[in-house]
């Protein structure tokens, strides 16, 4: 598989990540700081990709206001930046992590696309097909762009061959789903939120995950935590499972470095067997640390090692 490959953030953010032991609603809560990061879901993959030798191209949205640290991550990580600038400033999410590893998200709204600005990110979308073989499209929506903008805009990149991988959530994710995004990622969570009930068992999960590749989607990946994830496709289901993290510092990013560890294993052209044990282990290793990326190569080898695969069904 070729190496030709574009994330897109269209609503990023800085994260103040903290940790504390538990919050307590209604008083003052004191959290260790555990850093603020240029980030957003597509700029988090391209640095798992950056850190893992094969830098992509990053675009999107970036507020003119303060895109210097943004500017200076993707010189520092060798991301080519084609995002697209508008007027304010990206937003600040806070992201605080309690001893169990429960992740609370305070998302702020950030800058508004206007229909100008959109239509120029459509016209300069319209040649990727020229630039990129595979984008991945990852995270929220921007105030200014609506579900179904985001579908049509989804379904123009299909239109032109290229391979669309989808990681969002709510309306973005049902709607971007009617665009044959060759590759979606969601968690179990936002897999129940689109089958309507609760996925009690590995069956179930499997049942409503089939139902959603029946959609016209190639390949459906879905992340469960402690475990593992499941990859679906004609050539049957798989599941993976890595080894238990005993000191999980943070679990932002985890999902981010599945995909990007997905996106690597693709373009290395390996099978899916291969491709999604690496993927898992990446996403494992992204829980022991407090920032986003590959911290220590030989850790990631080391739960790739370890991580377990099981055959779930075969289609010969």
């Amino acid at each position: 598989m070729t190496q030709r490959i574009a994330t897109v953030t269209l609503n990023p953010a800085f994260d103040l990540v903290g940790r504390l032991t538990r919050i307590e609603i209604g008083e003052v809560n004191t959290v260790e700081t555990l850093g603020l990061y240029p980030a957003g879901k597509g700029i988090n993959v391209a640095k798992v990709l950056a850190d893992l030798g094969t830098p992509p191209t990053v675009a999107g949205f970036l507020g003119e206001e303060n895109q210097g640290d943004f500017v200076q991550n993707f010189a520092q990580n060798g991301l080519t930046d084609h995002f697209y600038r508008i007027g304010g400033k990206t937003r600040i999410n806070v992201k605080i992590t309690e001893t169990e590893a429960d992740v609370t998200d305070l998302n702020f709204l950030g800058f508004e696309v206007s229909t100008q600005d959109w239509q120029k990110f459509i016209e300069q979308s319209a040649t990727w097909k020229d630039q990129f073989d595979l984008v991945a499209v990852c995270g929220s929506l921007p105030r200014g762009i609506s579900p179904q903008q985001f579908a049509q805009w989804l379904e123009s990149l299909h239109q032109q061959g290229l391979k669309v991988v989808l990681d969002s959530s709510n309306a973005a994710l049902t709607e971007g789903l009617k665009a044959h995004p060759w590759l979606v990622k969601p968690n179990r969570r936002e897999l129940e939120v689109w089958a309507g009930h609760p996925l009690n068992s590995r069956e179930e999960i499997i049942e409503a995950a089939e139902q959603l590749r029946q959609h016209g989607i190639e390949n459906v990946i879905i992340s469960m935590g402690e475990q593992g994830s499941l990859w679906l496709n004609r050539e049957g289901v798989l599941q993976a499972k890595p080894p238990r993290c005993e000191n999980v510092v943070s679990t932002v990013g985890a999902g981010d470095s599945m995909v990007a560890g997905l996106i690597y294993g693709l373009a290395q052209g390996w099978d899916k067997e291969k491709t999604l044990r690496f993927a898992s282990a990446t996403s494992a290793l992204a829980v022991s640390q407090s920032n986003v990326g590959i911290s220590d190569r030989k850790a990631l080898d080391t739960i790739f090692a370890q991580t377990e695969i099981t055959v779930i069904s075969k289609n010969i």
